[in-house]
């Protein structure tokens, strides 16, 4: 994903790769927090070799037979190695197992088509049926306009998924990563117990173009970004990228989940 010395998009400083992997690919000047793949956030996140992917839902790729839609994917699917926007599955986090999804931005902006919804509630079927946490990275441009009408309709499908672990009382935490709009934000995104954000994301649902003509009203500068929800209560709280993962051992140790006493030790 990453050129040999990429330069950050807010300060323009070069950066060699190595030390901004080291610095968890935040740029050491201004504080900027690169865009992520959905493997680079995993290998941040789990124990080290210890993700197991789920089988992607056998759903219809184009179910409108939407223009150019069937090769749009094709592309996208070549430019990340990816069949869709999100990858789930189970790992640990400090020994304790979770099921886990993450979504990748590079994948036509993580856009929400019956894919990426279906795949949300067959994790949570799994997390479910095996009484684990919930952890979900999320980032999304919203719902996928090639699907139409059945994007949307991921929206009330996921919040019900979701509604169903609630009721098994099983622990969900949600990181909000840049940016979080449109559909997902208007549905699991802002369902978990904890919800988390990494510092200066975009989280909203429409732009604030249109916001602004539709109230008629000035709006407050910054008023989608995570520190201006995180003082007006809307989540919970506002992360450095080195935080989430020791934030993420401490929600789940308060939540009584217990690592494995057979997990290994982190090399």
């Amino acid at each position: 994903m990453f050129k040999l010395f990429p330069a950050c998009p807010q300060c323009r400083t070069t950066h060699f790769i190595a030390f901004l992997k080291k610095e968890l690919y935040c740029c050491n000047r201004c504080g900027y927090l690169f865009r992520l793949t959905a493997a680079q956030r995993l290998g941040l996140i789990l124990d080290r070799g210890s993700f197991n992917p789920l089988a992607g839902p056998a759903v219809e790729i184009d179910p409108l037979d939407f223009p150019d839609y069937r090769a749009k994917m094709r592309e996208a699917q070549k430019k990340t190695g990816l069949k869709e926007a999100i990858l789930t599955g189970t790992g640990q986090i400090k020994g304790i197992e979770v099921a886990i999804a993450v979504m990748d931005s590079r994948f036509i902006m993580a856009s929400m088509g019956a894919y990426v919804g279906e795949a949300v509630c067959c994790l949570i079927d799994l997390a479910v049926s095996r009484s684990l946490p919930l952890v979900m990275v999320i980032c999304s441009g919203g719902a996928r306009m090639q699907e139409g009408v059945i994007s949307l309709l991921q929206m009330a499908k996921t919040s019900a998924s979701v509604a169903r672990l609630h009721q098994h009382r099983l622990p969900y935490f949600a990181l909000l990563t840049d940016p979080t709009t449109g559909g997902v934000t208007a549905s699991f995104a802002m369902l978990a117990d904890v919800i988390m954000a990494e510092k200066g994301s975009l989280i909203g649902f429409a732009g604030p173009r249109v916001i602004q003509q539709t109230i008629g009203q000035t709006l407050p500068e910054g008023f989608q970004k995570a520190e201006f929800l995180l003082e007006h209560g809307v989540i919970d709280l506002v992360l450095e990228r080195r935080e989430v993962r020791p934030t993420l051992e401490r929600l789940l140790l308060l939540h009584g989940k217990r690592p494995y006493p057979q997990a290994r030790e982190e090399s």
